[in-house]
């Protein structure tokens, strides 16, 4: 597969890294800076153009002929789509637009639509999306929803003086009386897909797989909160802010949003006339706390200073018994801030190259099977997809039990007609069924990726 990348930026650069070790993808990447491109190409299995991605000349250089998709992720949301409608004019591919401005947000659909665009993204959309996940349910560190939110992939850590310490994984349901699967492990550097015997011990970062109630029951049982937060404070009033607030206020949540620009401050007042807007500088620890940080129920730090929103979750942690999140753009130091032990820690460039990589995994399905969702998991370290299993799929019909499955592989959920199941020995897939697999190998692009 072909693939061209318009703009070397930290989501283009992340794009580039996720693709290149995709099997079959021939990458070429396109920027106006020099060494940016070729440091992708020292870097990366990928060949580079340097100029103007909306240029018709450039892209014709790149390879628009040829190409089977286009992803535009440029800092300019015109620029974007403008280079996307020539690339439909000049070849026959797909494009995907990254879509960044509010103002635009509703009009969406509209560009998509007229412009042919397969995909459009926004990644202060999406990490608001991500935010308002995690809100619901303030004690998970981590939410990935399959098979249209029947299914839920949570990661919380086991604490001191949980009943799941020294628990061995087989016997979690029947002590507890519960139907989810443990699906993954963190245990400092290690990464584990434990099978029956693992034995869980406190400090680890446990994920599970269940359906939501049944996912809301056993954090009960071990003693964990599962009601979604009445109100938050959110410093900074970027975009994303917006996006969060509009959707935690249309959930009955309260908000208060710190901004120290006035006329944004203004901004926002107009845009979300439900929500406290105070024009302050969030970062001043006195005007945290007499805002109220102590009492609150959750706290999200979205200045767009790194720097600024850990020093402010760490603080925030110090002060306050309520979720804490904390937006990072750079990723070059997240095992020195997953050492910090922060509440949640949302990356917008990770998600929104997530969510194009899913995208260009599923172009190269079967037509036995296709790739419905796909989420990292366990620190980036392993992979759960969904797959739509389709009629003659040689894994149907077959006990698991049976299935000669590669090493490092879970077959964790079955989803059929709107039923979740917990999959056991005797359990066969189905045509028509929606099943989750979570596995540290990395490039699964069909359910029969997973046999020997």
């Amino acid at each position: 597969m072909n693939t061209i990348i318009i703009g070397c930026g930290k989501v283009g650069q992340k794009l580039a890294e996720k693709l290149s070790q995709e099997e079959n993808q021939n990458i070429t990447v396109v920027d106006l800076r020099y060494n940016v491109v070729q440091d992708i190409i020292n870097q990366y299995d990928a060949m580079g153009v340097v100029g103007n991605g909306a240029s018709f000349e450039v892209l014709l250089e790149a390879g628009i002929e040829t190409a089977d998709i286009l992803i535009a992720v440029t800092g300019s949301d015109e620029v974007n789509l403008l280079t996307c409608l020539i690339a439909k004019k000049a070849g026959n591919c797909q494009t995907i637009a990254r879509v960044r401005k509010p103002e635009y947000s509703r009009e969406l659909h509209l560009f998509k639509e007229d412009l042919g665009l397969a995909m459009v993204i926004n990644p202060e959309l999406t990490a608001a999306n991500e935010i308002a996940r995690s809100l619901r349910f303030p004690s998970a560190i981590q939410i990935d929803t399959f098979a249209k939110g029947k299914v839920e992939i949570l990661k919380f850590k086991v604490t001191d003086n949980s009943v799941l310490d020294n628990m061995q994984v087989s016997k979690i349901n029947s002590k507890l009386n519960t139907d989810i699967l443990v699906c993954g492990v963190e245990r400092g550097d290690q990464v584990f897909i434990p099978d029956g015997n693992f034995v869980i011990e406190k400090g680890d970062l446990v994920s599970i797989v269940a359906a939501p109630l049944n996912g809301s029951e056993f954090f009960r049982k071990i003693g964990v909160k599962t009601n979604r937060v009445k109100d938050t404070i959110i410093v900074g009033g970027g975009a994303t802010s917006y996006y969060l607030a509009d959707k935690l206020i249309h959930r009955g949540i309260k908000v208060k949003i710190i901004e120290k620009d006035e006329h944004r401050c203004e901004e926002l007042c107009q845009m979300l006339p439900k929500a406290t807007i105070i024009n302050a500088d969030g970062t001043e620890n006195a005007v945290l706390l007499e805002e109220g940080l102590e009492n609150a129920e959750s706290f999200v730090t979205l200045t767009g200073i790194d720097e600024e929103n850990i020093m402010l979750s760490l603080f925030a942690k110090s002060r306050m018994n309520g979720k804490v999140i904390a937006k990072v753009n750079r990723v070059s130091y997240d095992d020195v801030i997953a050492s910090l032990d922060l509440d949640t820690v949302i990356y917008p460039k990770d998600i929104t190259a997530e969510y194009i990589v899913r995208f260009v995994r599923a172009k190269q399905n079967t037509i036995d099977c296709n790739i419905e969702t796909m989420h990292l998991i366990l620190d980036d370290k392993a992979e759960a997809l969904e797959f739509s299993i389709n009629e003659n799929s040689p894994v149907s019909g077959i006990p698991l039990v049976d299935l000669s499955l590669k090493s490092n592989v879970l077959i964790a959920c079955i989803s059929r007609q709107g039923r979740v199941i917990i999959p056991r020995g005797n359990d066969a897939i189905r045509p028509g069924d929606a099943v989750i697999v979570v596995t540290t190998n990395k490039g699964f692009k069909d359910i029969n990726d997973i046999l020997q």
